[in-house]
């Protein structure tokens, strides 16, 4: 009397997923992220560093997931691998899109950029006059820099809008 073994998820494999995520689900997410983080900050500054450690916890957490799904158990040691793969499959898989550029900086060996004309979390939200230069992508530079980290590498990350 062989007995069968029950099966728990553990035992099942990572799959690809849905990929897709409704942007309204998505908007209605972010803006009350920003909504909790706005309530317990004093200053615009203090908003923009909440919510890159919300990006940095999101990063952190994608990080694993994302490179056991698209690479196997395959780590980049080198950094412009880790950018490249930044700007596409990782941002692919958070924002949908692959970010619109990755840039060297001309005057540092180590400085790019990752540029993204319209970043998907500044699309829902409008910003009100009194906090005019407040910019909720410092989210997607927190989940940046936890890839970077994440990845054996130091970051030192400035948000830019352009």
């Amino acid at each position: 009397m062989g007995s069968k073994l029950k099966q728990t998820i553990f035992d099942k494999p990572i799959s690809k997923g849905k990929q897709e995520v409704s942007s309204s689900i998505f908007a209605l997410l972010f803006s009350e992220m920003i909504d909790y983080s706005h309530n317990r900050s004093n200053s615009i500054q203090d908003l923009e560093t909440r919510l890159s450690k919300l990006g940095y916890h999101v990063g952190q957490k994608m990080l694993d997931v994302v490179w056991y799904r698209e690479k196997g158990s395959k780590r980049e040691t080198k950094l412009l691998q880790v950018l490249l793969f930044i700007k596409s499959i990782f941002w692919k898989n958070l924002f949908g899109k692959e970010a619109d550029k990755l840039e060297h900086s001309g005057s540092n060996e180590r400085e790019y950029y990752l540029i993204e004309k319209e970043p998907l979390v500044n699309r829902y939200i409008s910003v009100p006059k009194d906090k005019g230069n407040f910019n909720p992508a410092t989210f997607a530079a927190g989940v940046v820099e936890a890839v970077l980290d994440g990845s054996g590498f130091v970051s030192f990350l400035h948000l830019c809008s352009f």
